[in-house]
């Protein structure tokens, strides 16, 4: 009777990732974040573009980069309530870590765009199975002031830059469990030489 390997511990881990913004001291110190940024770098990458770059915030650093968000915020909208004021400056500012995810594109050369973002967001899934191979937590968040002047010049951003976001980091408050993933066979399918369909798609 044949039966089915037994799963790698690697994929094991993988499996087991999920989000999280529950989040606490320690982060990473600078030994470990260094090696799991450099899980970044191992994405595809065609044409060699090098498209990741990782700003880490940390310590006594992490009130000032909030007051700079805050301040983005109301350059891109002077109406912007105070409560979400209050809590942009309150996460920002205590998450025990954020990365800001900066692209670096270039749209001149032979290679897509498309293909440069989508090598950043490989990295950036790279970073997040690492901290949780490591131990850490991570939640990966989007913004609607990342292009403010005020926001890039803070940053040091360059004309080619852009952010893709930001990653939260810490130790989980508690086992991360995420929710339920659907089943694999509604959105996987094997080609037999014709057009194939997707339960999810039904």
């Amino acid at each position: 009777m044949s039966s089915s390997p037994a799963s790698s511990p690697a994929l094991d881990v993988l499996l087991s990732r999920a989000s999280t913004d529950h989040l606490s001291a320690p982060a990473p110190d600078k030994e470990q974040i260094a090696r799991i940024l450099s899980a970044g770098l191992r994405a595809p990458d065609h044409g060699k573009m090098r498209p990741w770059r990782y700003i880490v915030i940390k310590g006594k650093h992490r009130a000032e980069f909030a007051e700079q968000v805050v301040k983005a915020m109301s350059a891109a909208d002077p109406e912007v309530p105070q409560k979400k004021i209050d809590k942009r400056r309150q996460r920002f500012g205590e998450m025990p870590m954020t990365i800001a995810l900066v692209m670096d594109i270039d749209s001149r050369g032979k290679i897509p765009v498309s293909e440069q973002e989508l090598s950043i967001g490989a990295g950036a899934m790279n970073v997040l199975n690492a901290l949780h191979a490591e131990g850490f937590g991570g939640f990966w968040v989007s913004s609607d002031f990342a292009e403010q002047p005020c926001f890039r010049e803070a940053l040091g951003l360059r004309d080619s830059q852009r952010l893709a976001g930001f990653l939260f980091v810490g130790t989980p408050d508690k086992p991360v469990h995420g929710s339920k993933r659907p089943d694999i066979a509604e959105y996987m399918a094997f080609w037999k030489g014709e057009p194939v369909s997707f339960e999810a798609d039904k």
